[in-house]
């Protein structure tokens, strides 16, 4: 009987793919966060994450797992863990990708580490992505990604203790999570999760008390209070990291904090309550 390869044997795995930087997810973009309509045109920049929209999941219906992800394996490593979530992500801007542009990503994973949290086995993957344009040799983009894969919820499950979030921050936002916005995005994105939409088997089958809001999208209205606030600014870099899991159960608030250096702005997202659900940095040039 063979025994199936250890997970470690993934790092190193690639994938490289090949888009269009197009106008429609743009716009379509621009109207979920509630701008007012935005003319796009050919070399229109693209706002930092906006690159989410492009390299889309194009995985055949029946290569869908139970979770409405694609199934295990491939080009990701085949972690037996069923709860996965997007933990964080690092980001260098080097150079402006624009509407128009013919992008090639080549993914990498990065590493694959093995650990024992408080509520059982956890699997972390990072993948390394690298986005050239119009045939570049240079990315104008290096993005790492953090996965992580949990074991199923128990009742026994005794979560980490919550972490306040700062105050008086001078960027505030409210935002709804209704069920069209974390559609919209979803479908924007490709993404077939069912922890987004699908509010029986996230409450049945993974044990969470409602619809979870995607981490790239607070990640991106994070993002968008520096496009509000600071529309001229040139993003460097930006670090997220998600805390704690937010729910579409209440509304909840993106903050923003420009940093007496001129070149730093802390970033952070809050649930209801006031509890710290993601914490951000970017840095301007």
């Amino acid at each position: 009987m063979s025994h199936p390869a250890p997970l470690t044997d993934w790092i190193g795995r690639q994938e490289v793919l090949n888009d269009r930087i197009g106008a429609t997810p743009v716009k379509a973009l621009n109207a979920t966060l509630d701008h007012p309509d935005m003319a796009v045109t050919h070399s229109t920049p693209l706002p930092p994450l906006w690159h989410w929209l492009y390299f889309l999941p194009l995985h055949r219906q029946s290569e869908i797992g139970a979770d409405g992800h694609a199934k295990r394996g491939g080009f990701l490593p085949p972690v037996p863990l069923p709860r996965r979530m997007w933990a964080g992500s690092q980001f260098e801007f080097r150079s402006q990708v624009r509407v128009g542009d013919e992008v090639q990503r080549t993914s990498t994973i990065a590493n694959v580490t093995e650990k024992a949290g408080r509520t059982g086995r956890l699997v972390f993957v990072k993948v390394r992505h690298e986005l050239r344009c119009n045939g570049a040799t240079d990315p104008a983009v290096v993005e790492f990604h953090d996965i992580v894969y949990r074991e199923a919820k128990q009742p026994s499950d005794v979560e980490p203790p919550p972490v306040a979030a700062p105050t008086g921050a001078p960027w505030q936002l409210e935002i709804v999570p209704d069920d069209v916005l974390l559609f919209r995005y979803s479908a924007l994105t490709f993404n077939g999760h069912r922890i987004h939409y699908d509010r029986k088997y996230v409450t049945e089958v993974e044990g969470y008390p409602g619809l979870i809001v995607h981490g790239p999208l607070i990640a991106t209205l994070l993002m968008d209070q520096i496009r509000r606030h600071l529309p001229d600014a040139d993003v460097a870099g930006f670090s997220f990291k998600a805390v704690r899991p937010t729910f579409d159960l209440h509304p909840f608030r993106v903050n923003g904090a420009p940093q007496a250096d001129g070149k730093t702005v802390k970033l952070w997202a809050q649930d209801h309550e006031g509890w710290l659900t993601m914490d951000a940095v970017a840095t301007l040039r």
